[in-house]
C-alpha cells in the first residue's frame, strides 16, 4: 500500500523564489549576450580600431635634414647620428628618475637644466632627452637596466655639424630646438604634421631662409607595443623623404681668407660676382660657432656671445648701417655728370676748404690740391670738390638718383635680418624725426651727404652690391645665395640671376668714372696696397667718422672713437669677375686697414694663392678722407647718431 506525504507548507515559497533566480539568471544571461552583442558585432569596428591603437603605435620618422655646401662641393652643414637618453612626459617624478640614472651614466648638472628647460618649454613633445652623445658603453649599461625605467629610453638621433665651426657661421647660420612660437607659426601654415617628431627649425642664414627644402617630409612607423608601451614588432613602415641639398654661390676657400685676413678686427665684407649677383663670400666679424646651438646653448656660452662689446651675433655685412665717407664719392660723380652740373674736364678751385654760410668745411689736404677736374678728384679723394657738388646738386638730385644702385634699401638676398639703410633726403627727416624743427633740412646737411657723411648709413652689401653695378656697366643683379638646390633623387634645380634695374646713366659716363677708379689702384690713395699686382683692378677708399668732434680732436686710447675703414674695389678691370666691399670698424684710414684686406681677397679669387701676410704701408697719397679739425658733422656707425644742421 502506497503512502502519500503531504505538500510541505514551504515548498510554494522555494518555488517562487527558484522562478525569480531563474528569471534573474536568465536576465543576466540576456544582458551579457546583449552587451557582447554590442561589443563584437554592432559597435565591433570602432573597439576594434581602439584596441589597435592600444596594441599598434603611430611614430613619427624624422626625415634627414639636407646638407649644405659650397660652389666646389666643400660640405658646410652635415648631419651625423649619435644616441640621447630620454625621459617620457609620463614619467611624473623624473628627479628620482634622474638620480637613478646617474648611478650608471653620466649626468652633469648642465644635463639637468637643461633637461628642465626643454620639458618645460617643449610639453609638446613626448620626451625630453637627459643626455646627448651617449658613447656606446653608456648605451650597454641603461640596456642592462632599463627594464627598472618605465618612460626611460634610448633614441637614435641626427644631429647637425657645422664641420668649419665659426667660419661663414652668419651667412649659414645654425638650427636649434623649436620654440612654441615658431610652432604656433608651424601650425597657421598649415604644415604641423610634416614636424611631428621634430625638435630643431633653422633660425639664422641659409638654414632658416631654406628651412622647408632642407628638412624633408616626415615619415612614419607603425609598431606595436607591449603594456610598457615598448616596440616589440614593426608592422609597417612610410620612409621619410630627406630634405633636398642645397649648393651655395659661397666659396668657402675664399670665405676662409677673407675673415683670416680681419684677424681679430671687427668688421664685414661682400664680395660679388657682378654679372650674375652671385655672393662669393659674406663675412662678418668676429664670428661665433653654430654648433653651440645645435643642441641647446648653454647658459655661459649665451651670456658670453649676447653679452660680449663686440656683439659676435651680429650679421654686420647685411644688417649694420655705417657712413660710407669717400666710397660714396663716385656715385656722386656719376649724380654730377648725369645732372650736368660737372664736365668730366671741368676744374674747380681746391683752397683746402670750403666756406658755406659762414661756416668753413675743411678738405683733408691741408692747403688743398688745387686745380681739381673730376678724375683727380676721384683718384687723391678731394673733399672740396664734393662739398661743391653736393651744393650745386641739391639733396633732391642726390636722394633721386641714388636708389637704382641700391642705396637705402634692401636689396632682396635671400638671408634673413636685411637693414634697409639710410638715403638721407628732406621727406627721410620729416618721417624720421618729431619735432618740426629737427624735421627741418638744412642746407649745411646736404655739404656732409657729399662725402658719404651725415645721415648716410649704408651696410656693406649695399656697398659691394653698388660698386658691382657700377663693374657691370649699369646693370645691377640681385645678390643672392643659393645656386643650385638638389633633391633626394639627384636632381639640380639651377636659378638664373636676376636683373632689377638697368640704371639711367650714359655709358661714356660709367667708363669714365671707372677709368679713375682704375687709377686709384694705380696712382692714388689705393696704390700702395696693391703694388706689384698683376692684375688691372678699380677701388675707392673710404674713411668715416664715427662721431662728430665738432671741432675737437680724437682720445687716440679709445679704439672705437676711431674712423672707420672702408675699401670697395672690382677685378680685373677689363672684365670684372668680382666685386666687394671691406669694412674695419674702427680702422682708420681706407687704404691702411680695408684695402690690403681687399687685395688678399681679390688675389686669392684671381691667382689662387695669398696675398703676403704683411700688410702694406699707407701709400703716403691723400688718402681723403676727413678733415682736420673742422669737420662737418658725422653720424653714427647705426646712422642715427650726431643729427647735422649745417654746422662745421
Amino acid at each position: 500500500m502506497n503512502t502519500f506525504n503531504e505538500p510541505d507548507e514551504n515548498t510554494g515559497g522555494f518555488l517562487l523564489r527558484l522562478l525569480v533566480a531563474a528569471l534573474l539568471a536568465f536576465g543576466g544571461c540576456f544582458l551579457l549576450a546583449l552587451r557582447l552583442y554590442t561589443l563584437q558585432v554592432k559597435y565591433h569596428g570602432h573597439y576594434h580600431t581602439l584596441a589597435e591603437d592600444n596594441r599598434i603605435s603611430l611614430l613619427p620618422v624624422v626625415p634627414q635634414r639636407g646638407n649644405i655646401v659650397d660652389r666646389n662641393g666643400v660640405v658646410l652643414a652635415r648631419n651625423f647620428v649619435a644616441y640621447t637618453l630620454e625621459i617620457s612626459s609620463e614619467v611624473t617624478d623624473p628627479e628620482k628618475t634622474i638620480s637613478e640614472l646617474a648611478s650608471f651614466v653620466a649626468i652633469e648638472p648642465r644635463d639637468k637644466r637643461r633637461f628642465y628647460k626643454f620639458r618645460s618649454e617643449n610639453r609638446r613633445l613626448g620626451s625630453a632627452p637627459i643626455r646627448t652623445h651617449l658613447s656606446d658603453e653608456e648605451v650597454a649599461r641603461f640596456i642592462g637596466q632599463r627594464y627598472r625605467f618605465a618612460g626611460v629610453d634610448v633614441q637614435a638621433r641626427l644631429f647637425r655639424d657645422y664641420p668649419h665651426g665659426q667660419l661663414a657661421s652668419h651667412l649659414i647660420g645654425y638650427i636649434s630646438r623649436i620654440n612654441d612660437k615658431e610652432m604656433e607659426e608651424i601650425e597657421e601654415r598649415g604644415d604641423a604634421n610634416n614636424y611631428r617628431g621634430s625638435e630643431h627649425i633653422g633660425k639664422l642664414g641659409v638654414e632658416a631662409t631654406y628651412e622647408i627644402d632642407l628638412h624633408g617630409i616626415t615619415g612614419a612607423e607603425h609598431v606595436e607595443v607591449n603594456a610598457d608601451g615598448r616596440a616589440v614588432r614593426r608592422l609597417k613602415n612610410e620612409p621619410a623623404t630627406a630634405g633636398n641639398d642645397i649648393e651655395l654661390s659661397i666659396d668657402i676657400a675664399l670665405q676662409k681668407v677673407a675673415e683670416d685676413a680681419f684677424g681679430n678686427r671687427r668688421g664685414a665684407m661682400v664680395a660679388i660676382n657682378p654679372t650674375n649677383g652671385e655672393v662669393l663670400a659674406l663675412v662678418s666679424m668676429p664670428t661665433f660657432d653654430p654648433n653651440l646651438f645645435v643642441d641647446g646653448i648653454s647658459t655661459r656660452d649665451w651670456r658670453m656671445l649676447n653679452e660680449s662689446i663686440d656683439k659676435p651675433l651680429l650679421n654686420r655685412a647685411i644688417y649694420s648701417a655705417y657712413p660710407p665717407g669717400s666710397t660714396f664719392k663716385p656715385f656722386m660723380a656719376l649724380a654730377g655728370l648725369t645732372y650736368e652740373k660737372r664736365k668730366w674736364t671741368q676744374k674747380v678751385s681746391d683752397p683746402g676748404f670750403f666756406w658755406f654760410g659762414g661756416h668753413q668745411f675743411m678738405d683733408d689736404k691741408k692747403g688743398g690740391h688745387g686745380a681739381v677736374d673730376m678724375y683727380k678728384s676721384l683718384v687723391v679723394s678731394c673733399n672740396t670738390y664734393y662739398y661743391m657738388l653736393a651744393n650745386d646738386l641739391q639733396i633732391d638730385r642726390i636722394a633721386n638718383f641714388m636708389p637704382q644702385f641700391g642705396f637705402g634699401a634692401r636689396s632682396g638676398i635671400d638671408l634673413p635680418g636685411e637693414a634697409d639703410g639710410v638715403l638721407p633726403s628732406p621727406a627721410w627727416k620729416r618721417k624720421r624725426f618729431k619735432t618740426r624743427e629737427q624735421q627741418k633740412w638744412y642746407a649745411g646737411e646736404t655739404i656732409s651727404v657729399g662725402i658719404g657723411q651725415g645721415y648716410n648709413a649704408y651696410t656693406p652689401l649695399q656697398m659691394a652690391q653698388a660698386m658691382a653695378t657700377l663693374a657691370n656697366n649699369g646693370q645691377r643683379m640681385r645678390p643672392h645665395v643659393l645656386k643650385t638646390v638638389i633633391d633626394n633623387q639627384g636632381q639640380r634645380q639651377e636659378f638664373p640671376p636676376e636683373q632689377v634695374v638697368d640704371i639711367d646713366v650714359k655709358p661714356e659716363y660709367i667708363a669714365q668714372v671707372r677709368q679713375a677708379l682704375e687709377d686709384v689702384t694705380r696712382f692714388g690713395t689705393g696704390a700702395r696696397a696693391f703694388a706689384g699686382a698683376p692684375y688691372r683692378s678699380g677701388g675707392k677708399t673710404g674713411t668715416a667718422q664715427v662721431y662728430s668732434l665738432k671741432g675737437g680732436k680724437y682720445d687716440k686710447s679709445n679704439e672705437r672713437m676711431r674712423d672707420h675703414s672702408w675699401f670697395i674695389a672690382y677685378a680685373p678691370a677689363e672684365a670684372p669677375t668680382i666685386a666687394l666691399a671691406v669694412l674695419v670698424e674702427n680702422g682708420g684710414f681706407g687704404a691702411a686697414s680695408a684695402a690690403p684686406i681687399a687685395r688678399q681677397v681679390i688675389d686669392f679669387h684671381l691667382l689662387e694663392k695669398r696675398a703676403n701676410e704683411s700688410a702694406p704701408e699707407d701709400s703716403g697719397a691723400s688718402d681723403d678722407e676727413v678733415g682736420n679739425g673742422s669737420n662737418p658733422p658725422m653720424a653714427q656707425a647705426t646712422g642715427t647718431g650726431d643729427r647735422p644742421n649745417g654746422q662745421p
